[in-house]
């Protein structure tokens, strides 16, 4: 099946079970490297573990059971060989030999995927069932994993309220997968599912960002307020003398709509500015260490003659758009001007050589400078010469 077969046949709007789509797959990562990243302190780990209520697997006659990280090493050797997953965000940025992972689905715009979570989870192990509100591939990596779904229209999604996981009351699938390793399921987004290890297994899960629309225009409100003075007010210079000193009347809903101005009068370039932020910035408020004094063009250029590499910190997401006949370049929740190749070069390319900073047009390498000493790009070491 083609990108294109895919997009317009299955892509939010029906799931897609892809077996052996990554033949003789081998996981990147192991569980014992897994439970070290959640034992990092800046890492995003959550452990659930499952109480049953009663015999057999009915998800109705469970509790489960969440603790947040990051975690110590004992918190993870005290964990019971049952009904327990651990799960660990942003693998992608951690670990450098899951992050190609993300190559594959390059058919996809790269600012809508949010990150590689990866689950490891004991038998019975399970997060219970639930919907997400965004695509996802789930991709099994080691052991095996039993998935069922429900596909109908209209499923029943109310959620449980007696735990800290969003839970639905009831599910009753409609489908029933044993997926192992290479297989992948696709599901789209608000689709009912749950799924529990059979034996020992890792699970990969590929996420979109999907973000909520009052989530958008509340960013977007704060953007525009920003640029706005305090002398900027509600004004009824014209008003006319009340008929009812009680009523919101025509004229007043009017001038409301003139003081929220920029809100209706947004233009196209001010739409993307803000886009681009908005979805380059990370959802953790951590920023990187800053990398001191913004070096100048020349003399970064000087560095990278010399052998040396800009590498782009892996947390900091990458973006652009055309503005008019030149673009604008995003990087974690800033916006930088500059040509249209340049930017298309810079959003793609993690690693800056002296040969892609030599084709970079003035206002990339002045930005360059300026995300290196933010911290947004690292200064690597000279590699050493061989023996």
């Amino acid at each position: 099946m083609s990108p294109a077969q895919f997009l317009a046949c299955y892509w939010q709007r029906r799931p897609l079970l892809i077996r052996n789509a990554f033949p003789g797959f081998v996981s990147p990562i192991s569980p014992d490297e897994l439970a070290g990243l959640a034992c990092e302190p800046a890492a995003l780990a959550r452990i659930v573990r499952r109480e049953r209520l009663a015999a057999g697997d009915d998800p109705a006659q469970s509790r489960w059971h969440l603790q947040s990280g990051p975690f110590d090493e004992s918190d993870l050797t005290r964990l019971p060989e049952r009904d327990c997953s651990l799960l660990v965000q942003d693998v992608d940025k951690w670990d450098a030999d899951v992050a190609p992972l993300l190559d594959v689905f390059a058919f996809l715009p790269r600012w809508r995927i949010d990150d590689i979570m990866i689950s490891f989870a004991e038998p019975g192990g399970s997060v219970g069932p639930h919907v997400d509100q965004y695509d996802v591939f789930l991709l099994q990596a080691h052991g095996r994993r039993r998935w069922q779904i429900d596909s109908r229209a209209n499923a029943d999604t109310r959620l449980r309220s007696d735990s800290e996981l969003k839970l639905l009351q009831h599910f009753t699938p409609d489908a029933d997968w044993l997926l192992q390793p290479g297989d992948m399921l696709y599901l789209p987004p608000g689709m009912p599912h749950h799924g529990e290890a059979v034996d020992a297994c890792l699970t990969i899960s590929v996420g979109m960002r999907a973000p909520a629309a009052g989530e958008l225009i509340s960013d977007l409100a704060e953007h525009l307020a920003e640029a706005m003075t305090e002398s900027e007010r509600y004004r009824d210079s014209d008003l006319a003398p009340a008929k009812d000193p009680f009523e919101i009347d025509a004229a007043a809903i009017a001038r409301l709509r003139t003081a929220l101005g920029p809100l209706g009068s947004l233009d196209e370039h001010a739409l993307r500015d803000w886009f681009g932020k908005f979805i380059t910035r990370y959802r953790s408020a951590a920023l990187p260490d800053a990398g001191g004094k913004a070096k100048t063009s020349e003399s970064l250029a000087k560095l990278l003659n010399e052998g040396r590499v800009l590498t782009r910190h892996p947390f900091a997401r990458s973006a652009w758009t055309r503005i008019g006949r030149r673009a604008r370049l995003f990087i974690a929740g800033e916006s930088w001007a500059m040509g249209v190749r340049s930017a298309s070069v810079l959003s793609a390319t993690r690693a800056i050589d002296a040969t892609v900073f030599a084709a970079l047009d003035d206002a990339a390498r002045s930005a360059l400078s300026q995300l290196l000493a933010r911290g947004w790009y690292q200064l690597q070491p000279k590699p050493r010469p061989r023996p």
